[in-house]
């Protein structure tokens, strides 16, 4: 029986089936390799946050010394600053490397993977004369298993940077920003932690509008991606008849098929550009509003003199840096749904293929994974 990927059970084996087969490459003959690289980013993580924490000091240095109008000071700040971002740069290339080193090892092992099964025991055959989801298994093979792995490297090393920042961060916004005094009617309250709670409440409003405003995102790119596959499949069928009898023109049904799915992709995009448009909103306000809500939040302090300059310019850099690692579902939601969807696409052939198997086969036969 064929499987929905839209309804909630069926997604959830969608994830277990694909993780099955792709599993394999972490706990197999490539798993010494595989996590040793994985070891190599996890370093390289914890070295740029060393690097961004310094770098957060060092903000505030300069604009204290840039406050004072101490010039000897801000030119030595400068020189400290070109070290900082030779590091900085010089772990941004390495961590290039090492994801996609990861992710093309990965995608090797995967593609071989759905070949291999792809030719044994006929499978070629059945998708050249079904629809639906059995439809183009070389563009799963070839697009859906590089974004299936592409994708889940980068996801892990964002979400891995995120903790460790806002973990981070987060101390650095309880101990600069401090305490933040309010007075209504003569009466005194003291808010403690304060940027550390205005942080928190923005991220999660940001988070729930996002969920809420672009949910149906991850559908809209798996029906933009499935709808390009059957384009693709229908125009190499009618090129595959034609080859094969150069005399057979091209009939008036199967051209008009041809239009009505290439209406379906142009009507597919326009789905998911809503849904990109509804994601932008979001996303690119919080671009522009984030940073000046950090120095809003700190100007309260600096004007009573309890703040420096430089510990204003401090603590809002603290703030956009917290609020990007607590937003990073928000950040990432696109990529996300495109993930899903691929990894939909790549389950639901791998359980074709097992149906395939069962059929001919004793279910004991088939195979496991």
């Amino acid at each position: 029986m064929a499987h929905d990927p839209n309804s909630n059970p069926d997604q959830v084996w969608l994830a277990i089936r694909f993780w099955q087969s792709a599993g394999r490459f972490w706990r197999g003959r490539t798993a010494a390799w595989a996590w040793s690289l994985i070891l190599l980013l996890v370093v390289i993580v914890v070295l740029q946050l060393v690097v961004q924490y310094a770098l957060n000091y060092w903000s505030r240095d300069f604009f204290d010394a840039f406050g004072r109008r101490d010039g000897s000071a801000v030119w030595t700040e400068v020189l400290i600053f070109l070290p900082l971002i030779a590091a900085s740069i010089v772990l941004a290339i390495l961590s290039v490397w090492a994801r996609m080193a990861t992710q093309r090892r990965w995608r090797d092992w995967l593609s071989r993977h759905l070949i291999d099964r792809w030719v044994s025991d006929g499978h070629y055959l059945a998708p050249e004369f079904a629809s639906g989801e059995r439809q183009s298994p070389e563009y799963r093979i070839a697009e859906d298993a590089r974004v299936a792995t592409e994708l889940p490297v980068d996801l892990g090393f964002g979400l891995l940077t995120a903790l460790l920042t806002g973990v981070v961060f987060i101390e650095v916004l309880w101990r600069i920003g401090g305490s933040l005094t309010i007075e209504a009617d003569g009466v005194f309250f003291v808010l403690p932690a304060y940027l550390v709670i205005a942080a928190i409440l923005y991220s999660a409003t940001l988070t729930m509008g996002m969920l809420a405003i672009a949910r149906r995102l991850p559908r809209a790119v798996e029906g933009k991606n499935q709808a390009e596959a059957e384009l693709r499949s229908m125009a190499s069928r009618l090129r595959g008849v034609a080859k094969g009898s150069p005399a057979v023109s091209m009939s008036g049904a199967q051209l008009r098929g041809l239009r009505t799915v290439l209406s379906k992709v142009i009507l597919r995009w326009r789905d998911l550009a809503r849904q990109l448009m509804r994601f932008t909103l979001l996303s690119h306000a919080n671009l522009l509003i984030a940073p000046a809500i950090g120095w809003i939040l700190c100007a309260p302090n600096y004007l009573r003199g309890t703040m420096t300059l430089g510990e204003a310019a401090q603590a809002a850099a603290a703030f956009v840096a917290v609020q990007t690692a607590l937003n990073w579902v928000v950040g990432n939601y696109q990529h996300l749904a495109e993930w899903t969807a691929s990894v939909n696409r790549v389950s639901s052939l791998l359980i074709i293929w097992d149906e395939i198997d069962t059929a001919k086969s004793p279910p004991q036969e088939a195979e496991a994974g």
